[in-house]
């Protein structure tokens, strides 16, 4: 797919609630840490639903079922239906139908959450590499998920099995911190067979489909913390992004996004889904938003002027994608950001 490198973040008039038809959020680092409500997005959400903009919630979190998140999220303060909940699980059981006959044996190495989705698809769930498997599904088990199930899934694979996975997320968020993905897993059994899966969830294309299908969206917006799976997948479907803070993305790693990991918008929390969006005007050598003036240096990015970081930051995103092109910023930003509190 051939797009014009996105050279600075967009502003936007309205709200982005308005402006957009429906939310396609992230739950991990976006809604919730670790089970927990992320500050401000209970409140937030709940606006832009009265509203009117369609909330619907798209994880690469196979574990757990449509219906168990939409619990989850309802217990929070944010009434959903499982119908608003769209998987990797999902996604995964979908691509895996289209290639496996109809009643077709899947050895699942994960949680429930695969389980429910490809019996929706009219898969049948075993648990052995000798129950004559048409294909193996890995997802993300939880942290008590038994060492030996990725033997099993190895095991299956070394027989030809086609291999598939829900996700290749290497990290995921949690309470205490920064724990293991299902793509951490995934690696395990790549290590041990040497084969390659075929991926389902986001940034690829299999997860965009499964989302589109399922909410009828015609102007979504994808609202993610991750560069390398919310943001990368509204590039690959050609739609727009709102990145927050609240998750695993930093400053420095915002700078230095390649084209597919540049978000449309830029925002602290879900906050962002109820205001405009400034704009990043180009004067000079460097480019100005709110207070704040950033430009690309010989070595370092340099920023002057007051006011809100995240015009700051805004700011500097510009300096550096515009100095990148097509590729990556190698200048250094972190004085700027320091500047910042970022």
């Amino acid at each position: 797919m051939s797009q014009t490198a996105r050279t600075r973040p967009e502003a936007s008039d309205q709200a982005l609630s308005e402006a957009y038809d429906t939310a396609l959020l992230d739950l991990d680092g976006v809604v919730y840490a670790g089970g927990n409500a992320i500050a401000n997005a209970v409140a937030s959400l709940g606006t832009a639903r009265s509203g009117g903009m369609h909330l619907a919630y798209v994880t690469n979190n196979a574990l757990r079922t449509p219906d168990a998140v939409a619990e989850h999220l309802s217990e929070l303060g944010i009434p959903t239906d499982a119908d608003d909940v769209i998987t990797s699980a999902q996604a995964v059981a979908r691509l895996i139908s289209e290639q496996v006959p109809a009643g077709a044996r899947v050895l699942v190495i994960g949680g429930e959450g695969l389980r429910v989705a490809l019996r929706e698809r009219g898969l049948e769930p075993v648990e052995s590499a000798d129950d004559d498997p048409a294909a193996v599904v890995q997802g993300f088990g939880g942290p008590d998920l038994p060492w030996g199930r990725f033997a099993e899934a190895s095991y299956a694979v070394a027989r030809g099995v086609p291999w598939f996975a829900s996700n290749t997320d290497l990290t995921i968020p949690s309470a205490r911190g920064i724990a293991p993905g299902n793509g951490a897993a995934v690696e395990v059994v790549r290590i041990a067979t040497g084969a390659e899966p075929q991926v389902a969830g986001k940034p690829l294309p299999p997860m965009h489909r499964e989302t589109i299908l399922r909410t009828g969206a015609e102007r979504p917006l994808v609202v993610g913390d991750r560069l390398d799976t919310d943001i990368e997948g509204a590039f690959n479907g050609e739609v727009d992004s709102l990145l927050v803070l609240t998750g695993v993305t930093d400053g420095a790693q915002l700078l230095a996004a390649p084209p597919q990991h540049r978000p449309t918008y830029v925002d602290a929390d879900l906050r962002g889904l109820l205001t405009g969006q400034p704009e990043v005007v180009e004067e000079g050598d460097g480019f100005r938003c709110g207070g704040w003036t950033a430009r690309a240096g010989s070595e370092r990015l340099e920023l002057a002027g007051d006011g809100e970081a995240l015009d700051g930051l805004r700011a500097l995103c510009a300096a550096a994608w515009t100095a990148a092109g097509d590729g990556t910023c190698e200048l250094d930003g972190g004085k700027a950001l320091a500047r910042l509190g970022l």
